[in-house]
């Protein structure tokens, strides 16, 4: 009898021992952050109030950075797939990017790995990154609204979409990133209870410039992304976008969850070339697709009211490929188990810890990457810029790239900046895996993709690319 005591005592201690251990386990999961990471298209650093744009009303993307952590110098890749590529995978393009509209299928992206670590998630918006059915599961979403998945229909009044894999086609005067806000907020609202993760990118602000709901043009009956276009529309596009990121985060507020949800922002490119907007006096022309600043100079935001104690506005250097780390790291998955990256985890500057800043940014840069051709690279700081065929520039005189320097003549600051970013880009010089550059693969093309690569090649010059 006392020996069954003993026993029945032990089991209990053990059994009691184990509750603890399990609400411990449960505390720290329940603690990860819910993670959202929105990304706006064709959207340039100029264009936010908050940055010290002029042109356009944006007060809530305003107000998450005036509590929160506001970026000044964020750099993506000039054109959306490469930056898609990189923000996902945490890797510069010189590694993985094959071609334009497609990311290598075997690549592991940010919802492969938060999933992995129990997170629901979710993407909802430009897909633009392959056709196969199957792509965005593969990629670790397990729902998804998308745009432009196996087709290219009109995206913005009386759009097409993919959700979850079903093709579908709006005609009663729906507006198509209203459905893909209104899913995100259905996604979210159905896991308040446990963590998630939303990647969010936008269709908005992507040329075409077509009326919004908001525009007093705005034509419930129009078909297509051939009609109703303006150049004044691009300022209605900001503000609706504005207007969607704000009535997210309403939704989280009104689930109470919104204290434990890390939100980032970012752009994926500059604004669409030729487009002007001002700040203050001061008018700057977008400049997608091109390696000048305002073709890779993008707004960075994150917000996140329990992990952010003090509010910061900050001139250290960032880029695309950061994204991943810092997200995975807030969700308990610390830099030196993701394997190689290029991203530098930017948390500790949010949390207010010590943090090693980046030196530089370095982009490969191969828009359509055709046979390894018009392959721009480069690395640059605050201050200066480096190409790898050799122009040095100076930012803080050149801006826009008009004087390239030669790296022989420099003295001084520049001189030894040049040597500092040389030795970046030779991190770089035999990164490119060459088997990425066969036609086995870059040719690996859907019938529907060779079908719209023919389709596209007939249409006129000079349409923006996408």
């Amino acid at each position: 009898m006392q020996l069954f005591t003993r026993f029945v005592w032990k089991s209990c201690f053990f059994l009691t021992l184990t509750s603890v251990y399990c609400v411990a386990d449960l505390s720290v999961a329940s603690d990860r952050p819910n993670i959202i990471v929105i990304m706006a298209d064709d959207l340039g650093y100029e264009t936010l109030g908050a940055n010290g744009g002029t042109s356009y009303k944006t007060p809530h993307l305003d107000r998450l950075a005036g509590q929160g952590v506001r970026f000044q110098h964020c750099y993506v890749q000039p054109l959306c797939t490469p930056t898609r590529v990189q923000l996902m995978t945490g890797l510069y393009n010189v590694r993985n990017y094959v071609r334009f509209g497609y990311m290598n299928p075997t690549a592991t992206t940010f919802g492969n790995r938060l999933r992995a670590q129990g997170y629901a998630t979710c993407i909802a918006g430009k897909w633009q990154l392959g056709q196969q059915l199957d792509l965005p599961n593969k990629f670790g979403f397990d729902e998804h609204c998308l745009w432009q998945h196996t087709r290219r229909p009109p995206r913005y009044a009386n759009p097409g979409l993919e959700i979850n894999g079903t093709q579908k086609d709006f005609s009663s005067g729906e507006y198509g990133p209203d459905i893909v806000n209104d899913y995100a907020i259905d996604f979210v609202s159905r896991h308040d209870n446990k963590p998630f993760f939303l990647y969010y990118p936008m269709m908005l602000t992507h040329g075409p410039y077509q009326p919004t709901p908001d525009s007093k043009s705005w034509d419930p009956t129009a078909i297509g992304e051939a009609v109703n276009r303006a150049p004044e529309h691009f300022g209605h596009m900001v503000e609706y976008m504005d207007k969607l990121v704000g009535r997210l985060v309403a939704k989280l507020d009104e689930l109470r969850i919104r204290d434990n949800t890390l939100i980032v922002f970012i752009g994926d490119n500059g604004t669409g070339s030729g487009t002007v907007s001002k700040m203050g006096n001061k008018e700057i022309v977008g400049a997608k697709g091109k390696t000048i600043s305002t073709g890779m100079h993008v707004p960075l935001i994150a917000n996140w009211p329990k992990g952010i104690k003090q509010p910061l506005v900050t001139n250290e250097l960032a880029d695309s490929t950061d994204i991943l780390p810092t997200i995975c790291e807030a969700a308990g998955l610390p830099a030196d188990s993701l394997g190689q990256i290029d991203g530098r985890s930017f948390l500790p500057l949010l949390q207010g810890r010590s943090y090693s800043p980046r030196q530089w940014v370095y982009s490969w840069y191969s828009p359509r990457q055709s046979n390894n051709l018009e392959v721009r690279e480069l690395v640059f700081n605050r201050e200066f810029k480096l190409y790898r065929s050799g122009e040095f520039i100076d930012l803080r005189n050149d801006l826009l790239e008009k004087q390239p320097l030669r790296v022989g003549d420099l003295t001084g600051d520049a001189a030894q900046a040049a040597k500092s970013l040389q030795l970046a880009l030779d991190q770089f010089t035999t990164a490119r895996p060459a088997d990425l550059d066969q036609p086995t693969l870059t040719e690996t093309r859907t019938p529907a993709e060779k079908k719209g690569k023919k389709a596209n090649r007939q249409k006129k010059k000079g349409k923006a690319a996408e």
